[in-house]
């Protein structure tokens, strides 16, 4: 390569470089970090963990780092669908129509089911999230997908939440959430029901999200089986 061979051993001896201490330094506490969230978080979330632990990093950093290195988050494949439209109940428009920031508390809820696959078999988990906070206001989990699955979310935190009429109720087109049972709790709450477009999940997309997220960061271990030992944990807050 036209090296000498003393020039070789020169730069082979040669010390680190602070700007590749800092590098060196950065990789390990990103990988630590990485492995102390059992891989589950991206380079967005490490990234914020990293700031809040006074290492000064941007996202962009984070992610070449961690693609040089081939570390990469786990993901959760979808294996089973929740929602049936097939039927014959009325469908409210598009209320919400993406309006994901609310002004204050009670004013837009969203709701959707997800399923959790577990050791006992499926059990599906039913969310209510107020879009102002982001917080789960109401939620149940049973073993059938089914209307009262739903309404008992939606018993949980209007109890829990005590809100004032006209709450703008959104849901996707599930047979559960158009049932006349569901539909007249919502009338008897003075809610304003609102419907995601048909075959369209981004208008749904918060709380969609979060189901995302709860699987994938609680749900999961790191070498992908799904631990029970979660909804014990999750049936106690």
């Amino acid at each position: 390569m036209g090296v000498s061979k003393s020039g070789y051993f020169k730069w082979l001896n040669r010390p680190k470089s602070e700007r590749q201490k800092k590098h060196e330094k950065l990789s390990q506490e990103i990988l630590k970090t990485h492995l102390e969230f059992k891989q589950r978080y991206g380079s967005i979330k490490i990234a914020k963990t990293l700031k809040k632990r006074g290492v000064k990093v941007s996202e962009h950093t984070v992610s070449r780092i961690m693609t040089n290195n081939q570390w990469k988050s786990c993901t959760v494949k979808k294996y089973k669908a929740t929602t049936n439209s097939r039927h014959h109940h009325p469908v409210s428009e598009n209320v919400l129509n993406r309006q994901f920031k609310a002004k204050k508390p009670n004013q837009f809820w969203v709701t959707d089911i997800t399923y959790i696959p577990t050791n006992e078999g499926w059990l599906y988990l039913a969310t209510a999230m107020d879009l102002y906070s982001r917080k789960i206001v109401g939620w149940a989990m049973e073993k059938n997908m089914t209307k009262e699955l739903v309404i008992s979310a939606l018993k949980m935190a209007y109890r829990r939440q005590k809100p004032e009429k006209g709450v703008v109720h959104h849901s996707d087109r599930g047979v559960q959430y158009a049932s006349c049972k569901y539909q007249n709790l919502l009338k008897k709450y003075n809610m304003i029901g609102s419907k995601s477009r048909k075959g369209n999940c981004y208008d749904n997309a918060c709380i969609e999200s979060f189901h995302g997220i709860l699987k994938r960061e609680l749900v999961c271990t790191g070498n992908s089986q799904l631990d029970f030992s979660f909804i014990k944990k999750f049936k106690s807050i």
